[in-house]
């Protein structure tokens, strides 16, 4: 129907993948904000004869010493979390990806079942805006921590559901290159939050500007997006697909002929499986259904689905280990944060360029290997004792090849599986992710109490 009535990639779908493409500006927000909620603001001596700019705050009493600027600065300076209590700081950016680990894997399947790729999203939208509004009014650590548990588990559905809505209206011809686009509006996101972060004056108004993007997106653009026509079809509600694709053909100024409908077909996911197997079960209704074990029943897809696992969680732990480290490179935090960004954008434009000449392994092999090789650099350079600029040229390249591993795994993973499963199987892969974000605060804290230490 894309191909030969609607067309690939017209106006239509331009508009509609921008619109719903939004979502992953919003959800950068809300995954990012701790870089700057968790930084530790400067400290200042009050007039006492034991207190030099050399100390240590660890070794003093807290009569001493006061926070540049108030306690309300960040989570650090507002709960005291320093010391013997800066493992806090891990916990609670830890338990942000608990959170989205279980979200993924949740709304992933809900978004191929009764709920819908859209209505997966509109849910997932109003649970990241009131509990992220909610977020800067929280009194004490344990309530903070479990709305940032839960603002994770809301974002693990936000971009794995506008991921698949905004592609699957879009001919095969023009998936990949457009796929490729999905990531400048989260690179966006982090650049917006780092101006929203130097203007906050406190914890409490970073929360309140991030959270007011997503209730504008609610009200603003979810009404004007359309339901995947692939989810109607496996769904059995083909009259429902076949107007959005009417929609869409007229919008493109290609009008379908009458006469032109739909055919449930769901056979083309049979040749990623064994010879004589079902992929798929069929309910009474025509309705197709499919799970995680369709996907590990097989050798074919069950090969499949173990790699991407594994790239996705190497692919978490540097892309977020980097982002989260900005703090102990000693660099203006929102200078650097911006920087990285800025740095992801070439990747996506070269990641495009060379899909089709290269294909998708050479590229995320080659990518993976320059972040890599960029972290091995900035640990020589932090041990010869070298300037500050080095270690953030090392975090933009690193990242850039982060970016360019991130760009393509969404797409990749989605190409390798049949539609009635694809969301369940993104959903596994990217909860493989969020098991390697877990691990990536705890890695920052180390490495601050290792800097202290040395110094």
């Amino acid at each position: 129907m894309l191909q030969k009535w609607v067309g690939e990639f017209g106006r239509a779908q331009m508009l509609h993948f921008v619109l719903v493409s939004l979502a992953w500006t919003i959800n950068a927000m809300h995954a990012m904000v701790m870089i700057f909620a968790d930084r530790q603001p400067p400290w200042r001596c009050l007039p006492t004869m034991g207190c030099t700019s050399a100390s240590s705050i660890c070794e003093m009493d807290s009569r001493e010493w006061e926070w540049i600027g108030g306690k309300g600065r960040s989570i650090i300076s507002k709960w005291g979390l320093i010391c013997s209590e800066a493992y806090k700081v891990g916990m609670v950016d830890s338990m942000f990806f608990v959170g989205a680990f279980c979200g993924a894997g949740i709304f992933g399947s809900l978004s191929d079942s009764f709920l819908g790729r859209k209505g997966v999203l509109q849910l997932v939208c109003i649970m990241n805006a009131v509990v992220g509004l909610a977020t800067a009014f929280s009194e004490t650590y344990w309530t903070y921590l479990a709305l940032r548990l839960i603002t994770g588990f809301s974002s693990g559905g936000i971009g794995l559901s506008s991921f698949v809505l905004a592609t699957e209206l879009i001919g095969p011809s023009w998936r990949g290159v457009v796929a490729m686009s999905v990531f400048y509006f989260f690179s966006t996101g982090i650049m917006l939050l780092s101006g929203i972060a130097y203007v906050a004056p406190s914890l409490r108004y970073l929360y309140v500007f991030v959270s007011l993007p997503t209730f504008f997106y609610l009200c603003l653009v979810l009404p004007f997006i359309s339901e995947s026509p692939r989810w109607y079809i496996i769904r059995g509600r083909t009259d429902e697909a076949m107007q959005v694709l009417r929609l869409f053909a007229k919008r493109n100024g290609r009008p379908v002929p009458p006469g032109v409908e739909l055919a449930s077909e769901i056979s083309n996911c049979q040749e990623l499986l064994e010879p004589n197997e079902q992929t798929i079960s069929h309910s009474p209704n025509g309705k197709a259904s499919g799970t995680l074990l369709d996907v590990f029943r097989y050798a074919e897809t069950r090969t499949r689905m173990m790699v991407m696992v594994i790239v996705w969680f190497g692919s978490a732990i540097v892309y977020y280990g980097i982002s989260l480290n900005v703090v102990n490179i000693g660099f203006n935090l929102y200078l650097s944060i911006f920087l990285n960004a800025v740095a992801e954008m070439p990747a996506f434009a070269i990641t495009a360029i060379l899909l089709k000449k290269l294909g998708r392994r050479i590229i995320l092999v080659g990518s993976m290997l320059l972040s890599g090789g960029c972290c091995l650099m900035a640990v020589f350079l932090s041990s010869q004792g070298k300037a500050e600029i080095g270690l953030v040229v090392c975090g933009m390249i690193a990242i850039f090849g982060m970016a360019a591993s991130y760009n393509l795994i969404y797409l990749y993973t989605a190409e390798l599986f049949p539609t009635v499963v694809r969301n369940a199987a993104l959903g596994l892969a990217s909860q493989a992710s969020h098991v390697g974000a877990m691990t990536a605060p705890f890695a920052v804290v180390l490495a601050h109490f290792t800097h202290a230490f040395r110094l």
